[in-house]
């Protein structure tokens, strides 16, 4: 089995998503912060001072994009996989619907309202 770069970036995107997505790694640049903070006095509120959290927050912004995005992407595919395995398994539903998400606008606007409909009707019946 050849394993491509992007299978090698989606794990790292996954398992750096796990970590950083935690408590102890809020906690952990949370320290940081208060670190850079109380050094500032003892450096006498430097420009350098100013430019290292200016840099560091820049770059791990800038990197933290990237892996947000890979997984985001990743989860919104797999949920609409297994939406798309809904509505193949279900006898009564419009199998034309299982790529919306690429319908123009007005499609996805027009499917959104006759949905609203049965809600509002089902939701009327069930008040009665």
């Amino acid at each position: 089995m050849l394993i491509t770069m992007q299978d090698v970036f989606a794990r790292f995107a996954r398992a750096a998503s796990n970590v950083l997505g935690t408590a102890w790694a809020f906690l952990a640049a949370a320290l940081v912060i208060i670190a850079w903070a109380v050094s500032g006095p003892f450096l006498g509120f430097s420009s350098a001072w100013q430019l290292v959290i200016n840099t560091g927050t820049t770059i791990v912004t800038f990197l933290m994009v990237f892996l947000i995005q890979n997984t985001q992407n990743r989860d919104s595919r797999a949920i609409h996989v297994k939406l798309d395995e809904l509505i193949h398994a279900m006898n009564e539903a419009h199998d034309d619907i299982v790529h919306i998400e690429e319908a123009p606008e007005e499609e996805l606007e027009a499917r959104e309202r006759a949905f609203v409909a049965v809600r509002e009707k089902s939701t009327g019946a069930a008040g009665r």
